[in-house]
C-alpha cells in the first residue's frame, strides 16, 4: 500500500499516513494507517483517549515510561489515555500500523 507523505509536526523522519475513518465521518472513531520509514517515529505525546495500535508490517518500537519495547506484525497494543509515549520504526526498518482512537486531544510532550 502506498500512502501519502505526512507533514504533520508530530512526526520525526519520513512518515506516510492515510485516514481510513475520521471522527467527522464516524463521530466515534478515527482509524489511520501510518508507515514509518527507516527509523522514523513520532514525538513523545499523549492522547486524551485510549489508543489501539495494530502492527501490520515491519519492525518497530513503542516507547513509554518503562522503556522501549519491540513491536512486530500481529501485535495489538493498548495505550491508555494520558500515557506519554512514542512509536515508530526501528533504525534501518520500516513499520506500518493502524492507529485506532476515539476523538480527543493529542498533546506533544517533548
Amino acid at each position: 500500500m502506498h500512502l501519502p507523505r505526512s507533514d504533520n509536526p508530530i512526526f520525526i523522519g519520513e512518515v506516510a499516513a492515510q485516514t481510513i475513518v475520521d471522527d467527522a465521518a464516524a463521530e466515534l472513531l478515527r482509524v489511520t494507517a501510518v508507515t514509518f520509514r527507516d527509523g522514523a517515529r513520532n514525538r513523545w505525546h499523549r492522547h486524551a483517549a485510549d489508543q489501539v495500535l495494530v502492527i501490520t508490517d515491519g519492525l518497530g518500537i513503542l516507547a513509554d515510561g518503562t522503556g522501549e519495547h519491540p513491536v512486530e506484525p500481529g501485535d495489538v497494543i493498548l495505550i491508555s489515555a494520558g500515557e506519554r509515549h512514542w512509536h515508530g520504526a526501528r533504525p534501518g526498518e520500516t513499520m506500518t500500523h493502524l492507529s485506532i482512537l476515539t476523538p480527543g486531544q493529542l498533546t506533544i510532550t517533548d
